[in-house]
């Protein structure tokens, strides 16, 4: 396995704690603020809406740069954005700070899935990809458990602080790690990238990601409420029961990684039909303890196994040109967090109750079920996709003498 590999999940690890611990803490945070339970959820979508701007925006505006440097950049951004937060006087504070480092969060998914999939033959290309959005899972697994336990025990300022060291490490890890590249072919150009979202099959696509992931978000944003409130859990048992989680996550990637491989479509059919009927079961089974263990860990496992196949899918389909379509692509896995989040949201601000976040989810999967289904279909009138836009990357030569 290429040690740049490593370099890139060790980054995806920072990112997805910053992502993803909030949840866990978001009650000791609206309460340190004084703010409802609807607006600190704005944390969440806040952040989801700021890696939409960033996934299109910075991945645009670095089209022609370097990746290697690109990638560091990045991160010094992360761990400047998540130093805010731990510092932050007030919610808009917080606010900034969490907007700050999400600007990063999908520019380095969007570059470095193109990067991790350039290192390894076509055809494994979803592994590679998998492989990265290992620290994605990892995060879950054992960062947002213990940044909770931390968090609860000495404020949750101490987790964000925590972040940014974390942030640090994985700077020098990309620094050290990741070899300097460049593409073969045509150099990178903004217009060129723009001519993927010529494909039909690709705007599909985004269309999948957004609904499929605004559906397990609909049910996670609020999840620490649901355990407590709904399922009689104690708030010291969150942490743990994340880690089940993120467990889920983890053999979710690793199975949905393979399977994609070798057919996207029918792995994306499968892991959303099973998230659909997981997430309805949950939303009627939460009050017992004992099925809410069993399906948040299979809500994990399903909602996170489609992303190597959402992810290759629209770099598939890009006609050559993937960087801009997997950077839109990240945005779109966060424009669905932030549907969730606010969907669900509004449920709990009309009184209907912890549950209600889960079926807003089952209803946004099933939408995404039936967009795949059409996806699925009209793809088998085109011609067999073609992974140009999955080309090796030659290690050989810098970045620089393509641009």
């Amino acid at each position: 396995m290429p040690l740049g590999l490593i370099a890139l999940a060790i980054g995806g690890f920072g990112i997805g704690l910053t992502e993803f611990v909030i949840m866990g803490l978001l009650p000791e945070v609206a309460a340190d603020f004084g703010v409802t339970e609807a607006t600190a959820g704005w944390l969440i979508s806040g952040y989801a809406l700021a890696v939409v701007v960033g996934a299109l925006g910075l991945t645009a505006a670095t089209t022609r740069l370097p990746r290697k440097p690109v990638l560091t950049g990045l991160l010094v951004l992360f761990i400047a954005g998540n130093a805010i937060s731990a510092m932050a006087p007030s919610y808009e504070l917080m606010m900034t700070g969490r907007i700050i480092a999400a600007l990063c969060h999908g520019a380095f998914f969007g570059i470095g899935s193109v990067v991790a999939a350039g290192l390894v033959a076509p055809e494994k290309a979803a592994g590679a990809i998998a492989i990265m959005f290992t620290g994605l899972t990892a995060a879950n697994v054992l960062g947002v458990p213990f940044g909770t336990f931390l968090g609860q025990e000495f404020g949750w300022r101490s987790t964000f602080w925590a972040i940014s060291a974390i942030g640090v490490v994985a700077l020098v890890g990309i620094a050290t790690l990741v070899p300097s590249l460049r593409t073969d072919g045509p150099a990178p150009s903004l217009r060129r990238e723009l001519t993927a979202f010529r494909s039909g099959q690709v705007w599909l696509s985004l269309a999948v990601t957004v609904l499929g992931f605004g559906g397990m978000f609909g049910a996670f944003t609020y999840i620490a409420y649901t355990l407590t409130e709904v399922s009689g859990f104690a708030s010291s048992a969150v942490p743990w029961l994340l880690v089940l989680f993120g467990g889920g996550l983890v053999v979710g990637n690793w199975i949905g990684g393979r399977l994609a491989d070798r057919s996207i479509d029918g792995t994306l059919l499968g892991f959303i039909s099973a998230l659909l009927v997981v997430l309805a079961l949950f939303a009627w089974l939460a009050p017992n303890p004992v099925a809410t263990i069993l399906l948040l860990t299979a809500m994990g496992g399903f909602g996170f196994g489609t992303v190597p196949a959402l992810q290759s899918r629209v770099m598939r389909y890009a006609d050559g040109a993937p960087t801009l379509a997997s950077g839109a692509n990240i945005a779109a896995f966060n424009l669905g967090n932030a549907l969730g989040a606010w969907t669900g949201g509004l449920t709990i601000a009309a009184g209907l109750g912890y549950t209600s976040p889960i079926w807003v989810g089952a209803v946004i999967t099933a939408a995404a079920l039936a967009v795949m289904i059409v996806a699925a279909v009209t793809a088998r009138r085109l011609p067999r996709a073609d992974a140009s836009g999955l080309t090796r990357l030659d290690t050989s030569s810098t970045a620089a003498s393509a641009v």
